[in-house]
């Protein structure tokens, strides 16, 4: 039979839910002991060790990465008005796809900076180091 509350009325047949393994993840911090972060905790996916090329995980580095893939976004932009000015549309009829194309990595950049931010706010409020892994 489940624990219950002393103070709290309950349902005679009530049976408190079970806690789901996937909600806490558990991760090697700075020091090198476990941690158990949840995924909003957690953040962007760290590196594994077994890549090359490091990724960019840090909030300053995907607000770096999303400020330079807007800019980008912003200079193509700036190519539209051009063709506007210049009456060259027949220009943008055969570049229009890479439009949508960068839409991809810009909403991937902010969104990953947000969701970084997000996890660093909430580490910090139960005091918890960063993960590395």
């Amino acid at each position: 039979m489940a624990r219950r509350s002393n103070d709290v009325p309950q349902d005679p047949d009530y049976i408190p839910s079970e806690t789901d393994r996937r909600e806490t993840m558990y991760r090697r911090a700075e020091s090198g002991e476990l941690i158990a972060y949840t995924p909003e905790e957690y953040g962007v996916r760290k590196d594994d060790g077994l890549s090359l090329v490091k990724p960019v995980n840090s909030s300053a580095g995907l607000l770096v990465l999303a400020v330079l893939i807007t800019l980008a976004f912003g200079g193509m932009l700036y190519g539209i008005v051009q063709m506007a000015i210049t009456d060259q549309w027949e220009i943008l009829a055969d570049i229009w796809w890479m439009y949508l194309l960068i839409l991809i990595p810009l909403v991937a950049g902010w969104s990953g900076y947000f969701k970084e931010r997000k996890a660093e706010k909430l580490r910090k409020a139960r005091n918890l180091p960063r993960p590395v892994e």
